[in-house]
């Protein structure tokens, strides 16, 4: 996959598995563990600079607690994991997936 391919799918998963979390919500370790699944095997680091990102956007909501980040899937977050709204950077779901 190209960066920009990859980084788009990434940012897609990451909204996805927030969207199946408890309170719509997870720990930057806990979403690090839950992307292996679906193929994105990154660093702590590297899921911390997506979330960020992801909140510059709007899609989330983030805060730390105890030098730990937690991601918040926000409801534009969710509009664009299920391809209800589009924000450039995030790769839009495929027809019938949302």
């Amino acid at each position: 996959m190209t960066g920009d391919v990859e980084t788009e799918d990434l940012r897609l998963v990451m909204l996805r598995v927030l969207g199946e979390a408890s309170g719509y919500r997870a720990n930057e370790s806990l979403l690090q563990a839950l992307l292996e699944p679906w193929g994105h095997v990154v660093s702590r680091d590297r899921v911390r600079v997506e979330l960020v990102w992801l909140g510059e956007q709007g899609a989330v909501a983030t805060e730390e607690i105890g030098g730990v980040m937690i991601g918040t899937l926000t409801a534009r977050g969710h509009d664009a994991a299920r391809g209800a709204a589009t924000i450039p950077g995030v790769r839009r779901p495929a027809p019938g997936t949302g």
